[in-house]
């Protein structure tokens, strides 16, 4: 609930109509496994399933537009979880570096939760070591930075909801933010930051 709060105050600090108010978390005084989240209230519209792609687009370009974070590094200042996932979120010079910590993440928790598989240890020196480096690395170098951009963290379909009818004007929802390249994003579905080309 920590991260929930903090990724949504976040994205609302930078783009307050593309996300609810955030206004609370915490634990319970009487069951301290038990813990809340409370934001602003939608009645979101059901008849229609994707926001109207000009204004979500041009919400989600303009967070992903501004380059603030606050340790002007890739990361975030407390776990967040990409739907059952602890991200990595250890602030990081470098996005290269960013990245590999992150996957290497998803792959520890793959192996805790589905036991240890040969074939994809195998693959992963030369993942880590020449597929990372040699696409990521670039970015970087010769005079280039990445300036880090906030992201949703977990954006897809389920975590967008329609708040006008007649606009099909969207918000998003359920973030698991981190400061990263200006293009990643990551879901559910893949469990691992994607960098997309665009």
């Amino acid at each position: 609930m920590k991260g929930e709060f903090a990724s949504t105050s976040a994205i609302y600090a930078l783009t307050p109509d593309f996300c609810p108010r955030p206004i609370a978390w915490g634990t319970f005084k009487t069951d301290p496994d038990s813990h809340f989240y409370v934001c602003k209230f939608y009645d979101f519209i059901k008849d229609i399933s994707v926001p109207a792609p000009d204004s979500f687009c041009q919400k989600l370009a303009e967070l992903h537009s501004q380059h603030t974070s606050p340790e002007g590094k890739f990361g975030f200042h407390c776990t967040t979880y990409n739907g059952d996932l602890p991200q990595d979120n250890t602030w990081c010079d470098s996005w290269e570096t960013f990245f590999a910590n992150a996957l290497r993440q998803v792959l520890k928790v793959r192996e805790e939760r589905a036991g240890p598989s040969e074939a994809l240890n195998s693959l992963q020196p030369a993942l880590f070591n020449k597929v990372i480096p040699r696409l990521l690395g670039p970015l970087e170098s010769d005079g280039r930075k990445i300036q880090p951009s906030l992201v949703h963290g977990d954006l897809w379909c389920g975590n967008t909801g329609i708040i006008d009818e007649s606009t099909k004007e969207g918000i998003v929802f359920d973030p698991a933010s981190f400061w990263a390249h200006n293009e990643c994003t990551s879901s559910s579905s893949s469990q691992a930051p994607i960098l997309g080309v665009g």
